[in-house]
């Protein structure tokens, strides 16, 4: 969530973000909350400072009339939390509604239409022949089987077998040591030309469920429609491994000195595909259970946007081993999610269907879920460069003791959406006798070249 003395400060610019992002929050409603909520709390704090000085440090008896002085004082004290209580509720409610700001770069628009294209990677592969898509190519080669699936769990879901399955966990091996190869990152900072710490990944598989008002602390509860909840165990499957990644270290104050900490998650995840009726319903694009491996980081402030570029440079350098045309796409405003600062896309070609499809997303957050979520850093001087968000400064305030930090500021990216990738290779490796290439990158992990 945003800082409330920030939206204070500038409030003709979070309701004009607020709109942008669609967002239904009353932002003057929220403000006068605020003023009430901070006048109640003085005025409650002086009844108590009242009611301590007159029941503390007597020496005599206090009279009747004293003792039923003090209980009207107990009573006042009572009710003013109890109204203390239920304008803090509806404040907070209104505050956690507020989108992030975003980056003055960040384009203007109104949705995915009004996206802007960064650049074009790759030339699309000219066939002699018609392509196919990649649910046809799948079912001729008995690598996908949608029938079964349907039988067992209904629309949307798959069974990938035989060299596909081989091939998902060759791309995920892939992904793997790529992440966790330094040697690797430095060079792809490098040709980048980033100047960005090149350490490591830290592999994980993170949980895939995960409770609501951890979900709501990560932004990422709504739409609640496109989650799977368990009502018994009162839980959410995620939706993208970042969900139970971002919260790994909630409560928690990091050390300047470590930062960035980033972490690589591979997991199942879970979408309802809620209002997609009639979209994509053939093959692996849009399915309720899929795979990825993703990007987390936790930045100083100071670190955010050359992290996201660095990571944005990661997904381009699997993209362009893998052989895959691809287009780096800059999210506009009214296609960002309420928590994004600044947000890019990436879309691979797709030869059957004859136009670009994303694959991979990357969102940087600043400390918009840190700030829910109450994880800080910590270091012995204040950071070099204050960050700048919409042209206003932010200030790392005291930890106390000496010690000064802040919140830190969230990352995360797709390294590989598994199934999507898949679809892209199927579509720009497939060959006029119905088989498929397998690119040269992933046959060391796979042990074959092509499929059959």
């Amino acid at each position: 969530m945003l800082d409330i003395k920030f939206i204070r400060e500038n409030p003709e610019l979070v309701k004009r973000v607020a709109r942008g992002k669609r967002a239904e929050v009353d932002i003057d409603k929220l403000l006068k909350l605020d003023e009430r909520r901070r006048e109640h709390l003085h005025k409650t704090e002086m009844l108590k400072a009242k009611h301590n000085t007159q029941s503390k440090g007597r020496k005599e008896k206090p009279t009747r009339e004293e003792i039923g002085e003090l209980r009207k004082q107990a009573e006042e004290i009572r009710i003013a939390e109890h109204a203390q209580s239920t304008l803090q509720e509806e404040y907070d409610r209104l505050l956690w509604t507020v989108p992030n700001i975003v980056h003055d770069s960040v384009p203007d628009g109104k949705g995915e239409a009004e996206n802007k294209v960064v650049r074009k990677v790759g030339k699309p592969p000219k066939f002699a022949f018609q392509p196919k898509e990649h649910w046809e190519l799948g079912a001729a080669l008995g690598i996908l089987d949608f029938d079964r699936a349907s039988k067992v769990s209904g629309s949307r879901f798959a069974y990938v077998k035989g060299k596909a399955a081989l091939l998902q966990f060759a791309l995920i091996n892939f992904a793997l040591s790529t992440l966790t190869n330094e040697k690797t990152l430095s060079k792809i900072a490098k040709d980048a030309k980033l100047k960005v710490v090149t350490k490591p990944f830290v592999p994980v598989i993170p949980p895939v469920m995960m409770r609501p008002e951890v979900m709501h602390k990560m932004a990422r509860l709504e739409p609640r429609e496109e989650r799977y909840h368990i009502p018994s165990d009162d839980l959410y499957l995620v939706g993208s491994a970042e969900h139970t990644l971002g919260p790994l270290h909630m409560n928690e104050i990091l050390n300047a000195e470590d930062l960035p900490i980033r972490y690589v998650g591979y997991s199942t995840s879970f979408r309802r595909e809620a209002g997609t009726y009639g979209k994509d319903t053939k093959g692996i694009i849009r399915v309720h259970q899929f795979d990825k491996v993703e990007m987390e980081s936790f930045a100083a402030p100071e670190q955010g946007i050359a992290e996201q570029d660095f990571m944005i440079a990661i997904q381009e350098y699997l993209m362009r081993e893998l052989g895959i045309p691809y287009q780096v796409v800059f999210k506009c405003v009214g296609d960002m999610g309420a928590p994004d600062f600044r947000e890019y896309d990436i879309e691979a070609w797709m030869p059957g269907q004859g136009k670009y499809r994303e694959t991979h997303t990357a969102d940087y957050m600043t400390d918009y879920q840190a700030r829910r979520l109450n994880t800080k850093y910590r270091c012995a001087t204040p950071p070099n460069l204050p960050f700048k968000r919409g042209g206003n400064e932010t200030v790392s305030p005291p930890l106390g003791g000496g010690v000064r930090g802040g919140l830190v500021h969230t990352l995360d990216a797709t390294a590989l959406a598994i199934s999507r990738t898949l679809v892209a290779i199927m579509e720009n490796y497939q060959q006029q006798d119905g088989s498929l290439r397998v690119p040269k990158v992933l046959q060391k992990f796979c042990g074959f070249k092509t499929i059959p």
